[in-house]
């Protein structure tokens, strides 16, 4: 397989695992009282961490690659838009939830 294909592949499991959580996890997690919520919502966000974060990195070291290996910027551009959450989720939502 190429790059590119690697690549997408990364990406489109993030971004699946990305939309069920705000799609269905999430606002089910809602419904539950305040104490229950927190109780549930962190292992979650430790096991959502555990897979969400290598699937930006491997898709994004990807995407460099097929945007090297083809020289279109547009894999460039894909690869940085995918490892921007990383560092949100760590310096922005991570002190929050602390």
């Amino acid at each position: 397989m190429s790059a590119e294909q690697l690549s997408l592949i990364a990406a489109a499991l993030f971004s699946g695992a990305a939309i069920y959580v705000n799609v269905a996890e999430q606002p089910a997690r809602l419904h539950l009282g305040y104490q229950a919520l927190l109780t549930q919502w962190k292992p979650a966000y430790k096991r959502g961490l555990v897979m969400q974060a290598p699937l930006a990195l491997v898709g994004s070291a990807l995407g460099l690659l097929a945007g090297w290996q083809t020289r279109d910027r547009l894999w460039l551009v894909g690869a940085v838009i995918l490892v921007t959450n990383w560092p949100y989720t760590l310096f922005v939502v991570g002190p929050v939830n602390k």
